[in-house]
């Protein structure tokens, strides 16, 4: 997603606008997406919602599946439309980013210089004709510090899990467009080891307040049905568009929009 990430300063950035639209174009090829643990309620019922592990940093991370396969966004249509009633928060904040500063414990507001969301003819202003943020800076700067709050809780959420021996591997075979897929490499709440817990340890997690997490998950993971619904409908259109005569119109269903390890999908 990131190509160019650079922090964002006054002197550089003096008459770089941001434009606003609705173009996903830049995430079509993502097949997950990182959520935070506050998003999983609104996330789950149109996306399921598993762990991955980061060895690099010996954490799990929890996503949103996107895809079956590696590069493909079955939400984002040939316009560039999300076609779902929620987006994940990281997709939303581009092309803007928080990064820890190298000489210091804050961190710093960046953008991808390389995004076609950038213009200096087109969008809002970054900075006013005074060389001070404008309300797009500022909104930027209250979004990311409350994304950078939700991923600490997140943070902890996933090491409570992990502490506490809950998550297992996911094994899953997947019949799509006539394709058999395995779907491997994520991790998910065993529910069985979940309700063996003893009482004292059930109220720790209910005043942790991971409870409406914890089931978001659980209920989510059917989703993956709705993937594979997705999978097979955007094949049959690549093959009505592949056998259709040259200038003739392929015919799409009216209202068709549906509500770390690589090896996760095969």
């Amino acid at each position: 997603m990131y190509q160019q990430v650079v922090p964002v300063n006054q002197a550089r950035h003096a008459k770089t606008k941001v434009k606003v639209n609705n173009d996903f174009h830049f995430a079509a090829g993502f097949h997950l997406a990182y959520v935070t643990a506050h998003e999983f309620v609104r996330a789950a019922a149109t996306y399921p919602l598993v762990f991955l592990e980061d060895k690099g940093q010996d954490v799990f991370r929890p996503v949103a599946l996107l895809g079956l396969d590696a590069g493909e966004n079955l939400f984002v249509n040939e316009q560039g439309s999300w076609e779902a009633s929620y987006i994940p928060a990281i997709i939303r904040r581009y092309p803007f980013a928080l990064t820890k500063s190298a000489d210091a414990d804050r961190y710093l507001v960046c953008i991808d210089e390389a995004s076609d969301l950038i213009s200096e003819t087109e969008g809002s202003a970054m900075f006013d004709e005074q060389g001070q943020p404008t309300q797009v800076i500022e909104n930027v700067k209250r979004y990311l510090s409350e994304l950078q709050q939700m991923d600490m809780m997140t943070q902890s959420f996933t090491e409570f899990l992990v502490h506490n021996n809950l998550l297992t591997p996911l094994s899953m075979r997947v019949n799509a467009a006539e394709q058999v897929r395995n779907i491997t490499g994520c991790y998910v709440i065993n529910e069985e080891r979940l309700n063996n817990f003893s009482d004292t340890k059930f109220l720790e997690i209910r005043a942790k307040q991971y409870l409406p997490a914890i089931y978001a998950h659980l209920i989510s993971l059917p989703q993956i049905e709705r993937l594979v619904s997705l999978k097979k409908a955007a094949s049959a259109i690549a093959q009505d568009a592949a056998a259709a005569p040259l200038g003739q119109p392929v015919a799409e269903p009216v209202g068709a929009s549906s509500e770390p390890n690589a090896e996760t999908l095969q």
